[in-house]
């Protein structure tokens, strides 16, 4: 029996419940615990986050070239275009306009709280070329 028995990724905010339902819908999945300082949601796909109450959080400046990113997430998905148009919809915001370095096309974005994360399209496409 394993000693460790569930992890999480907490992000700390001033509203939990707001960026919990961002994410809720973003990964299709559910609240699954809710506390006065900390809500947790699993992903459809199995992802499990927490977002814990922080009245004093502020959000990373990422990508700001001053600022080094300390901590972002990165999701996998088949369609980049639809993502973002999810994302939007849910009151996030594309970060990086440009075409990505690497194998991967990917796609920065923030949350509505100001965290960081990317969506990468599904490995085992073909790598752009160029």
């Amino acid at each position: 029996m394993p000693l460790v028995k569930a992890g999480f990724v907490v992000l700390d905010c001033a509203e939990p419940e707001k960026l919990a339902e961002f994410y809720k819908e973003l990964l299709e999945g559910e609240q699954t615990r809710a506390t006065a300082n900390q809500v947790e949601v699993r992903g459809a796909d199995g992802t499990r986050l927490a977002f814990r109450r922080d009245m004093n959080a502020t959000p990373p400046s990422w990508p700001r070239p001053e600022n080094s990113l300390q901590a972002h997430l990165d999701f996998v998905v088949d369609d980049l275009d639809e993502a973002e148009r999810r994302i939007v919809s849910l009151g996030g915001r594309p970060v990086e306009a440009k075409d990505a370095a690497g194998p991967y096309e990917e796609r920065g974005f923030s949350d509505p709280a100001g965290h960081s994360f990317t969506m990468r399209r599904t490995p085992g496409t073909a790598p752009k070329q160029g």
